[in-house]
């Protein structure tokens, strides 16, 4: 039996889980909790011997979109971002969610059904199979400065919930660096073309497709799929060890300048 959590629901359905992130938009707290469970949910899962298969999807018709800008300017932005216990949660939540993601020896299906914006693309490229709704854009808005329409601050911050991690394993080093410092937004579609991610599919058929593939990866003996997620993930448990605190610490640097500058043109940072 899963826990009870309060940003995203588990469900499991014999051999296959769905986690479900909740909208942000609906959270109190900002995403704080939200970092924090899903490195629990999928540190639960890791652990239970019936799930072969994870799928990760959203609700809402969004994978994930950050909250509004204004959002980010607000007391309550404050409160968790720079209060201790708050940070602390934040980011020692993505780095253990990206760690648990990176070492499930179950494959973890995308099923991005909407925008995956900033922490949302970041959780699409930990994933080991990603189908997207074709034209759901993908984009990581921590430099977006204000100009991505989903949302996200104003002002810019490093991407270090993941995005400067795992976007370079996915793109050229000057594409990863165009959709990392200029907040560059590719459609689903585009993506698959490039073959940057699996799959781009009508809504009407992403149920059908995700399905089929979680339905394909079940034949398969549970001990070699389990290893050989291991051993191609290697590296990338490698590069998150060296590359996930710094980014984390940057970004939580970045936050704290904000404060001292009683959050005034931190464009400038």
């Amino acid at each position: 039996m899963m826990k009870d959590f309060k940003a995203c629901e588990v469900t499991i359905d014999g051999a296959v889980a769905t986690v479900t992130i909740l909208a942000p938009g609906r959270l109190t707290r900002g995403t704080a909790d939200l970092h924090w469970e899903l490195g629990e949910a999928f540190s639960l899962l890791r652990g239970n011997t019936d799930v072969r298969v994870v799928v990760l999807t959203g609700q809402d018709g969004q994978f994930y979109k950050p909250r509004e800008k204004e959002f980010y300017e607000s007391e309550a932005a404050r409160a968790y971002l720079m209060n201790p216990k708050g940070a602390w949660q934040t980011f020692t939540g993505l780095i253990r969610t990206h760690q648990a993601m990176a070492e499930l020896e179950k494959p973890i299906v995308a099923k991005v059904n909407g925008p995956a914006i900033g922490f949302g693309s970041s959780l699409v490229f930990a994933c080991d199979l990603i189908v997207a709704v074709e034209d759901a854009p993908l984009v990581d808005m921590h430099l977006g400065m204000g100009e991505v329409p989903e949302g996200g601050p104003a002002y810019g911050i490093v991407p270090g919930d993941g995005g400067a991690s795992l976007v370079p394993l996915f793109m050229t080093p000057a594409v990863a660096k165009e959709y990392l410092m200029l907040a560059q937004r590719w459609t689903a579609a585009e993506l698959a073309e490039h073959k940057i991610i699996n799959y781009a599919v009508p809504a009407d058929q992403l149920d059908a497709k995700v399905d089929d593939l979680v339905a394909r990866l079940l034949k398969r003996p549970s001990y070699a799929l389990a290893w050989t997620k291991r051993v191609i993930n290697r590296p990338i448990v490698d590069r998150l060890n060296m590359t996930l605190d710094a980014g984390a610490a940057y970004e939580m640097i970045n936050f704290l300048q904000l404060d001292r500058s009683n959050w005034v043109d931190p464009t400038t940072l």
